[in-house]
């Protein structure tokens, strides 16, 4: 049992890590390589935990402002409305 809940921990602290190396603001992208479409999805995805590290790093946002214009905006915007299937959560099942 308890080797069960460290591998989960585990799992779960590399996940927050391999999240955290690819937020807005994180020097992926540039002027020269801006973000785009799939950059969109990846930072519309993972909003809430740059929501959180923008609170105590003035490097981070929750938009990458070095982007490809609408493409990156409807891969973002698309992420954020969709989230990881939340809106089918809350539907319910009509027979």
């Amino acid at each position: 049992m308890k080797t069960k809940i460290f591998l989960l921990m585990l799992i779960a602290i590399l996940v927050l890590v391999m999240f955290t190396g690819c937020v807005p603001g994180g020097n992926n992208s540039s002027p020269e390589t801006p973000a785009g479409f799939f950059w969109g999805i990846w930072h519309g995805w993972i909003a809430p935990i740059s929501l959180i590290m923008s609170f105590f790093d003035d490097r981070f946002g929750i938009y990458e402002i070095y982007n490809r214009g609408w493409t990156y905006d409807l891969g973002f915007y698309m992420a954020i409305i969709s989230g990881f299937g939340g809106i089918s959560i809350f539907r319910k099942i009509r027979d």
